[in-house]
């Protein structure tokens, strides 16, 4: 269903990853999609493969609109002219921005198992400058088009790790921060009629990832059977994300979600979404995800379980740390 076809989009860093998987979805959908990252051509030097023109031909193939533009996101004035362009190639329209670039993941990786003290200062600027902060800063950019027209939507990418610790302390502080932005930035949007949310995926198989978890494997091979990277258990394509956030998008009341954190799993399920390989997966504060979670023994037979969410509540109280009142 191309329920927007004549809308456009900015999806940033969608050379791979769950950025790709965003903007595939999206041309899907029947968007003219604008894509950032900084390889045009060429993968990058860190053994993934990834480019521009790749994400392009991945999106011409579902019969979508593409637009690349080789930008680096730690350069403002690389992004001022990236929004100068569609302001003149789209006559001011930009009806979706996805914050999605980062740059944090070799960084966060070279650091593993490393506690915050023992890594140089340097990697708070490895995972949330590209990332947070250029959140913010296409999200200016951004809002002075979409306010002009009274009209849009801003998904900031963030992840579960905002609420419980997950991977470093960089990480969760940079997170954490995502889902204040899209929040406060929805509170001064509002009265324009731009809503702006923030968005959860779940565990996704991105090319890092695998890799990551490929890695850990073989150096784990005795805790297989309880690590959810050797099954790939409840695993999502960054496709998914891509589907939700194009069924948000074709909402005709979207400011009703304003300032909210959108979970991709529960957004699956609402608009009747299935992943790339026909499945729907469960959303992490489901118990149909945590009880096989919990018990391995279960996860061949996780259909079985109840799609029931836990309530933030609860889950504020015991396995999510955020901070305490």
């Amino acid at each position: 269903m191309r329920h927007l076809e004549g809308r456009v989009a900015l999806v940033t860093g969608a050379t791979r990853g769950i950025g790709r998987g965003i903007a595939i979805g999206l041309g899907e959908a029947g968007a003219t999609v604008y894509v950032t990252g900084r390889s045009l051509n060429n993968s990058s030097g860190d053994g993934v493969s990834g480019s521009l023109s790749e994400t392009q031909a991945a999106i011409e193939e579902v019969g979508g609109v593409c637009i690349p533009v080789q930008v680096d996101h730690s350069d403002d004035e690389q992004v001022r002219l990236l929004f100068e362009r569609i302001q003149d190639e789209q006559d001011g329209q930009l009806d979706l921005l996805v914050n999605n670039a980062y740059s944090g993941v070799q960084a966060l990786k070279n650091a593993y198992g490393q506690p915050f003290w023992d890594c140089e200062p340097s990697i708070w600027d490895a995972s949330n400058n590209v990332g947070l902060r250029s959140h913010y800063i296409a999200s200016v950019f951004a809002a002075r088009m979409m306010t002009k027209r009274n009209s849009g939507l801003i998904c900031t990418i963030s992840s579960w790790g905002g609420m419980s610790y997950l991977f470093k302390t960089v990480y969760g502080v940079g997170k954490a921060a995502c889902d204040r932005l899209a929040a406060d930035m929805a509170v001064e949007l509002k009265p324009h009629n731009v809503a702006s949310v923030s968005i959860w995926p779940g565990i996704v198989g991105t090319e890092l990832f695998s890799r990551f978890a490929s890695e850990m494997n073989q150096s784990n091979a005795t805790e297989k059977n309880n690590s959810f990277l050797s099954d790939r258990y409840n695993w999502e394509t960054p496709l998914l994300t891509g589907r939700a956030i194009a069924a948000l998008a074709g909402e005709p009341n979207v400011m009703r979600h304003t300032g909210r954190v959108q979970i991709v799993a529960e957004l699956a399920k609402k608009y009747g979404i299935v992943d790339e390989n026909g499945d729907q997966p469960a959303s992490l504060r489901s118990l149909r995800f945590l009880l096989p979670a919990a018990l391995p023994v279960l996860r061949n037979y996780s259909w079985l379980i109840p799609d029931i969410k836990v309530p933030w509540s609860l889950l504020l109280l015991g396995a999510l740390s955020s901070p305490k009142i």
